[in-house]
């Protein structure tokens, strides 16, 4: 029995079908919740569902936003073009296709645990890697995501926790093709949450230089080391030339990946966060869109970078706050933690307390990591350090740190098992503590 126990928590399979079970639970709580003909058409009603929806009659990469305005590059293809995949089958804006959904989400979502598992493994050996896959299948966070949201918010954990994965393999191989594949997932990564890209060149920069020390005697391989990261780059680079082309095509400008950073920046900069802010704000989601109708995608944009950048120069001591703000906000959730935890429900309550001690718990992690002086500190710490700052500067929302969650969560099990393991005791040192001699055979 007691070997029986250890090996079924350890087990992934175990630990991926509970993940599994508790994400599909949760949506069939949810979904009894809302009316029958309300449920589909709520969930589809963002930027994905619209897109989606003219993918799936026919009218092209077009329309965030249900009205009809012509083609558009709010989102990169990958997810919308998952989406009305599915639509075709079981119908556009219909309870089939968003459960089909639901089921595509929770999937990406429990396949974080693979990874996981296999990172943290190489990182601290097993008992982290079953106690970060463990942390990750019962996140509230992870659980709740797969329903709440048809964006491409469970799929971007996957990625993000598989690159990091493919990152510590890549830094020990000498294999061009591993290179190459490397490149490939970056390609299809920046094709789903271009956010992502903003660890590239750090991960890529970590794995060429530990591909470097660790094939120095191959003096070959060492003096082109920088070699093979460039075909990775490249690779993902011309993995998104054909949506870039597409996009110069319909609107006769550079859009590399994506048109709405400046909106993006102005909602988080604008003149209901000035000194003189009233209420109601006087800019809203509505008025901004009917503005965005009439004006088209990239003229819209365009007058959205002006305003915002005009903003944080006029009120540079406003966008510091802003940006401590958005801090607070990203990593417990929001402004307000305190004030919103008394005063909240419990589910409310729950993401709040999880994602503010994941946090916490993911600076402990790197602390124990760079008290060790281990190699993996780099990659680990740049997901926290680097990622957050796209949102620190224009503004926070719980799902957009979900891409990270999956290795802040691998830091907190690292700083567990490395209190665990300091306060165990050496095998033998209580014998010989009470006794004054070595256990037999030491």
């Amino acid at each position: 029995m007691k070997g029986i126990l250890p090996k079924a928590v350890t087990s992934l399979w175990l630990i991926f079908l509970l993940a599994f079970g508790a994400r599909l639970g949760f949506a069939w709580q949810q979904e009894r919740k809302f009316p029958r003909d309300v449920l589909a058409p709520a969930m589809f009603s963002q930027e994905t569902g619209s897109i989606a929806k003219s993918l799936a009659t026919g009218k092209g990469f077009s329309s965030p936003f249900g009205k009809d305005t012509g083609p558009t590059a709010w989102l990169t293809p990958v997810y919308p073009l998952l989406v009305a995949g599915i639509f075709r089958v079981f119908g556009i804006f219909t309870r089939p296709s968003f459960f089909a959904v639901v089921f595509l989400n929770a999937l990406f979502s429990s396949l974080v645990c693979v990874p996981m598992f296999y990172a943290g493994k190489r990182i601290a050996g097993p008992g982290v890697a079953s106690g970060a896959a463990w942390l990750w299948a019962l996140f509230p966070n992870a659980v709740m995501f797969p329903f709440e949201w048809v964006w491409d918010t469970s799929l971007s954990a996957l990625l993000g926790a598989t690159i990091f994965w493919a990152t510590l393999e890549l830094a020990e191989s000498k294999r061009w093709r591993d290179w190459c594949l490397y490149g490939l997932l970056w390609g299809f990564t920046l094709m789903t949450n271009p956010s992502l890209g903003s660890l590239l060149p750090f991960l890529l920069g970590w794995a060429a230089y530990r591909a470097y020390r660790a094939n120095q005697p191959h003096r070959g391989f060492a003096f082109h080391a920088a070699k093979p990261a460039s075909v990775a780059v490249r690779i993902a680079i011309l993995c998104c030339l054909p949506w870039t082309i597409r996009n110069y095509i319909a609107f006769h400008r550079l859009v590399p990946l994506r048109s709405n950073l400046p909106l993006e920046l102005y909602i988080g900069n604008n003149e209901n966060y000035g000194p003189r802010a009233v209420w109601p704000p006087r800019i809203t989601k509505e008025r901004e869109l009917v503005r965005y109708f009439h004006m088209g995608e990239i003229p819209f944009m365009e007058e959205e970078k002006r305003k915002a950048l005009a903003f944080m120069r006029a009120y540079p001591q406003v966008e510091l706050r802003l940006i401590a703000d958005r801090f607070v906000a990203f990593w417990t959730g929001l402004f307000d933690p305190w004030q919103r935890f008394l005063s909240a429900d419990s589910v409310v309550r729950v993401l709040l307390l999880s994602s503010t001690v994941s946090a916490l718990g993911g600076l402990l992690g790197i602390a124990a990591l760079l008290g060790k002086r281990s190699p993996y500190a780099f990659p680990l710490a740049a997901y926290p350090l680097v990622f957050p700052w796209l949102y620190y500067v224009t503004h926070s929302n719980l799902r957009y740190r979900h891409p990270i969650d999956p290795v802040v969560l691998l830091l907190v099990a690292i700083a567990v098992g490395s209190v665990v393991k300091k306060a165990t005791p050496p095998s033998g040192s209580l014998i010989e503590q009470e006794t004054g001699t070595p256990e037999p055979g030491a």
